[in-house]
């Protein structure tokens, strides 16, 4: 068993990276492994049968293979902005039930048999709705950051990347700035490092504290 935590990740999962910022935030030291999805590692699927990332596997052996379970079990640990007192569950579960199906079949409508224009429309109802909440406060939750932005942040620019001269043309400007500053910021830099394809028999590439 690794002396540290692993976390088996995919670097342009929305899921993942919300992983890996709350790992990173918390400082929580563990091997990262990036897996190729189409090629997902035997040790990653007897960690987690049903084979989405990210996976993060304990020291003691523990599996935690639902995002925002990782994330929070990483502040649970050390939470040096107090991102846990800026937690919106409902917010959360609207972003990760409505709005991911919505941003699914119109970024992918040929896997879904989709109209994406529908759904375009659809997700821009959630966009709106943080939209106004961003008149009031910075971040979702206030002026500072919380577990709340970084839970919908990368959900939101992955929608902005579908059709990103669109997405800028949209009326949200408080979504447009709190994106764009989130991305510019250098923890968002440190949690898209680029690393290979894990390996088994690679060096482990160290991730949180260590990176």
């Amino acid at each position: 068993m690794s002396a540290l935590p692993i976390l088996y990740s995919f670097r342009r999962c929305p899921y993942a990276m919300r992983a890996r910022m709350g790992i990173a935030m918390s400082g929580m030291p563990c091997e990262l492994r990036e897996v190729k999805l189409a090629d997902k590692p035997q040790a990653m699927l007897a960690a987690s049968p049903k084979g989405t990332v990210p996976v993060l596997v304990l020291n003691d052996g523990r599996v935690i293979d639902e995002s925002i379970d990782i994330l929070r079990h990483a502040l649970d640990l050390s939470d040096p902005e107090g991102w846990l007192e800026r937690d919106d569950a409902d917010l959360i579960a609207a972003n990760d039930g409505q709005f991911k199906h919505d941003l699914d079949r119109y970024k992918y409508p040929d896997r879904h048999d989709s109209d994406p224009h529908h759904h375009r429309e659809a997700g821009m109802a959630f966009l709106r709705h943080l939209d106004t909440r961003l008149a009031e406060s910075s971040n979702l939750c206030g002026d500072q950051r919380g577990l709340a932005d970084a839970a919908i942040m990368p959900f939101v620019r992955q929608f902005a990347g579908v059709d990103r001269d669109w997405f800028d043309a949209q009326p949200i400007p408080h979504v447009h700035a709190w994106l764009e500053r989130h991305l510019a910021s250098p923890l968002f830099a440190q949690i898209m490092l680029r690393v290979p394809q894990w390996q088994p028999d690679q060096e482990p590439v160290l991730f949180g504290k260590h990176s």
